[in-house]
């Protein structure tokens, strides 16, 4: 059975950093793209940053471009989303997502195109 699980969240000050872990098992995900996307209640699951399966092309969101940072780690099947100085804004439920690419440089950035998603897990960001 194919299953993600993501872990890290929490209560941080604005400011502060966290860093969510999504380990990924049931298969081998090396063949992936994967990707964080987060959502608040009543607004749309939106993408936070996405990586290729090779790790080498990485693609973020404006509103978190220069304060997060995706990488991933093939050989333990896990992927990263280091989240630093963290705004109130940035309080959501993150999801990591995983898809297999035929190619090692995709990026995936609409939702819908990803096969595989985890239960997420809470970040909230007091001021």
């Amino acid at each position: 059975q194919v299953n993600l699980a993501e872990s890290g969240g929490g209560l941080v000050q604005a400011g502060g950093s966290l860093r969510l872990s999504c380990a990924a098992s049931g298969r081998t995900f090396s063949s992936d793209a994967m990707g964080w996307f987060r959502q608040v209640p009543g607004k749309e699951r939106e993408f936070v940053a996405g990586i290729s399966s090779s790790g080498g092309s990485t693609y973020y969101s404006d509103s978190v471009k220069g304060r997060f940072t995706i990488s991933r780690d093939n050989a333990k099947n896990t992927v990263y989303l280091q989240m630093n100085s963290l705004k109130p804004q940035d309080t959501a439920i993150y999801y990591c997502a995983a898809t297999p690419t035929a190619t090692g440089a995709v990026v995936i950035r609409t939702r819908y195109q990803y096969t595989y998603w985890g239960q997420g897990t809470q970040v909230t960001v007091s001021s």
